[in-house]
């Protein structure tokens, strides 16, 4: 249940952790300053909280599995595997990155900051620690995502269906472009 707040003029409702989402507007307001930083330990509860909602989310699908199971999904397997890096804006966590120097395995923002940059910081910064492509897979009925990573240069290359959930997916690819030819005088 979300919990209201008295303001001048404007009512504000506060997401049930209390963070304030921008206003619901187009052209939702950027934020001044996104920092990524190495996941910590104690920041895995609240960043698989973060990471269902926006799954549930984008997907529409619920999530069967337990907290403590994505959590140990997360501590087990996806931090070894990948450089994670957690997006934060006065000490609120707003998303979470993880890739390798090939991949991005998964990104996600919090419910309600979406269009404020945070993914767009999140994917600069897997871009620029890529070997000059990458390649990621997304649910096809996430129409938000896909718009997304094609705004973003990522290219659809193929469909199919991810075995986990069972859901149609879209592979796509993003590569640096190669820098213009000089010209022989």
């Amino acid at each position: 249940m979300a919990v209201e707040r008295r303001v001048p003029r404007a009512r504000v409702t506060l997401a049930p952790d209390g963070i304030e989402p921008p206003a619901r507007r187009p052209n939702a307001t950027l934020l001044k300053t996104v920092d990524l930083a190495p996941l910590r330990p104690e920041q895995a509860d609240e960043l698989v909280r973060m990471w269902r909602a926006s799954f549930e989310h984008g997907v529409g699908v619920s999530d069967p599995h337990s907290l403590a199971q994505q959590r140990r999904y997360l501590l087990t397997e996806l931090l070894p595997n990948n450089a994670v890096r957690v997006a934060h804006s006065n000490g609120h966590l707003l998303g979470f990155v993880a890739a390798t120097r090939e991949s991005i395995t998964h990104l996600y923002v919090r419910v309600g900051h979406f269009g404020r940059g945070i993914g767009t910081t999140m994917l600069e910064w897997a871009k620029e620690q890529s070997d000059g492509s990458l390649w990621l897979y997304t649910y096809a009925r996430n129409t938000a995502a896909r718009r997304f990573y094609e705004a973003h240069g990522f290219k659809a290359v193929a469909y199919g269906v991810e075995p986990v959930w069972q859901l149609e997916d879209v592979k796509y690819e993003w590569s640096r472009r190669p820098a213009p030819k000089a010209r022989m005088a």
